[in-house]
């Protein structure tokens, strides 16, 4: 009895540990607020948004960056079409959301491991510049989910935080389209190590 009962606690202290190993993403981001762009969006006579792609040389999972597109694509539609209709007075503004890092646990894995398949995180630039290539501003976006909680939804929370970081990015957008006034990265203290 007394052997079963330290094969049971030890059992129990492995699985402990492979779960709190689970619980963080390696995808930090570096700030928790976005800095104001030089100059409102609406000084542009026409705005461009470019479809989401992962960075150069970065490779992630196609499923999750078309989810993230589709988002954006939805939040910003009907903006788009009313900036768009102003009078042209030359100047064009293009918006490039680029994943620089996603770790996306989904599907089957999920289900299977829930909690043990670890947590899920993503960090996305948007590069906005006008069409002469001069930077009007880099905002960055994260979102997560915890492992235990994604883990016991079965990979809804997985999803939802897809559509989190491309609800952030296209607030901003719309926020800094009458003023310039930053905006929230959706990361918090404990999200931060990200250098680049």
């Amino acid at each position: 009895m007394k052997k079963i009962s330290t094969t049971v606690v030890f059992a129990g202290a492995v699985l402990a540990m492979a779960m709190l190993q689970g619980c963080a993403t390696r995808v930090k981001a570096s700030a928790t607020n976005n800095p104001a762009p030089s100059e409102a969006f609406s000084s542009y006579g026409r705005i461009q948004v470019k479809p989401t792609v992962f960075a150069q040389g970065y490779t992630g999972n196609p499923a999750a960056l078309a989810k993230i597109e589709e988002n954006i694509h939805k939040d910003m539609a009907e903006s788009l079409t009313q900036w768009n209709a102003r009078p042209d007075n030359g100047r064009v503004l293009i918006i490039e959301p680029i994943v620089e890092e996603i770790q996306f646990t989904a599907g089957a894995k999920r289900v299977l491991l829930g909690p043990l398949a670890g947590s899920s995180g993503v960090r996305m630039r948007v590069l906005i510049h006008d069409d002469k290539g001069v930077t009007v501003a880099t905002p960055e976006f994260f979102q997560r989910a915890g492992a235990m909680a994604a883990g016991f939804m079965f990979g809804v929370h997985d999803n939802l935080m897809l559509t989190r970081v491309a609800n952030l990015s296209s607030s901003y957008i719309k926020a800094n389209y009458v003023r310039a006034e930053g905006g929230p990265t959706g990361a918090d203290d404990k999200s931060l190590g990200a250098t680049n």
